[in-house]
């Protein structure tokens, strides 16, 4: 029960042809082929330039707080009301 048959992989591409059309499936596949070379490019390039060491000790830059976190409110002060008389 869990295996794909020829049967079941002939069901699928004539589904695919007959939903895209037989001139749009190698259009389809040459551009999903150059995403796929993209992404493995990027990733390199990224595994690439985190290969230098992070630094140790935190710059001013990142001890601001974040942009989303709400600036500490000082308590607000009691308003002064005169006594009876």
């Amino acid at each position: 029960m869990g295996e794909l048959s020829l049967w079941h992989w002939l069901i699928v591409v004539a589904v695919f042809v007959l939903l895209f059309g037989a001139r749009k499936l190698p259009d389809a596949a040459r551009s999903l082929g150059r995403s796929a070379r993209i992404l493995k490019a990027e990733l390199r390039a990224e595994d690439a330039g985190s290969a230098t060491p992070e630094p140790a000790e935190p710059t001013p830059a990142d001890s601001t707080p974040a942009p989303d976190a709400p600036a500490p409110q000082p308590p607000p002060a009691e308003p002064s009301r005169p006594g009876p008389a």
